[in-house]
């Protein structure tokens, strides 16, 4: 498959200049499970963190907080998954936080040692969100069996950050920190690499498309919804429904005739 090219910019993301110096930021991790993510969780947000429960779930929800260079960061660790197909509970509660919450980062945790097996969940992240860093941990073990990643070389096949890291040994730490503040302040410009299909299912994903946004407006990442409603996602599908209900509910409460979701500014 060839790359799609892409010039997408998060929508919000020229919006971030706009952020005070000690503004709050949400950043979401992500990634397979024995990724080490949530010992980097542990190593950026330390004591300062709680758990619970995903609300309507029974799988755990876990924040922490920490501040870098004047801003205070609130850190989502989602459920380790192998994918973001709405195959299970955890999947759906991984899904709806990097569409529906939009944080203002996606940190994709990946495992030095076993990156093929990992990048099948880095290439949907990078289908549903602008502003991803990818942070390659364990590269402690990596070392130890002669494995060797060129970051740069990756960065710039993927179109976003990629930043080495060992959580457990803290190596990497205030890179990432530095590379996170950064991006969720709109200062670095992302292309992440999108998968173009046959002639045939992109025309099919263009006319669904144009049904998303003209729903949704920017609001959702209207090519990834259109890939997984060709897919028959009926997870995504009844949330999507669900979500046009409450907002309907919500704008004829007001008795207004604005548009379900307006595009916004």
């Amino acid at each position: 498959m060839k790359p799609l090219p892409s010039t997408h910019t998060h929508p919000r993301s020229l919006k971030q200049h706009k952020k005070s110096d000690d503004a709050t930021f949400r950043i979401a991790l992500a990634g397979n499970p024995n990724t080490g993510k949530s010992t980097l969780f542990n190593a950026l947000t330390g004591l300062r963190q709680h758990t619970g429960n995903w609300p309507g779930k029974t799988v755990i929800h876990a924040e922490g907080t920490y501040s870098y260079n004047g801003n205070s960061y609130t850190v989502i660790d989602l459920p380790g998954t192998y994918s973001l197909f709405s195959n299970s509970a955890d999947e759906e509660v991984a899904r709806d936080c990097i569409i529906y919450e939009k944080p203002d980062v996606t940190v994709v945790v990946l495992d030095a040692t076993a990156m093929e097996r990992n990048m099948n969940l880095a290439l949907q992240v990078l289908e549903m969100a602008d502003r991803v860093v990818l942070c390659i941990n364990l590269i402690d073990e990596a070392k130890k069996k002669g494995i060797h990643i060129n970051e740069k070389r990756l960065s710039k096949q993927l179109g976003v950050p990629v930043v080495k890291t060992s959580a457990r040994n803290r190596e990497g730490l205030s890179h990432l920190q530095k590379v996170i503040k950064e991006m969720a302040y709109g200062k670095i410009n992302t292309n992440p690499y999108r998968i173009r299909y046959s002639d045939e299912l992109e025309e099919k994903i263009s006319a669904i498309e144009e049904t998303v946004l003209s729903t949704f407006g920017d609001r959702l990442p209207s090519r990834w919804v259109a890939l997984r409603l060709l897919d028959g996602d009926q997870s995504l599908i009844d949330s999507l429904q669900h979500r046009i209900e409450l907002r309907r509910k919500e704008v004829g409460a007001h008795g207004t005739d604005e548009p379900l979701y307006p595009v916004e500014a």
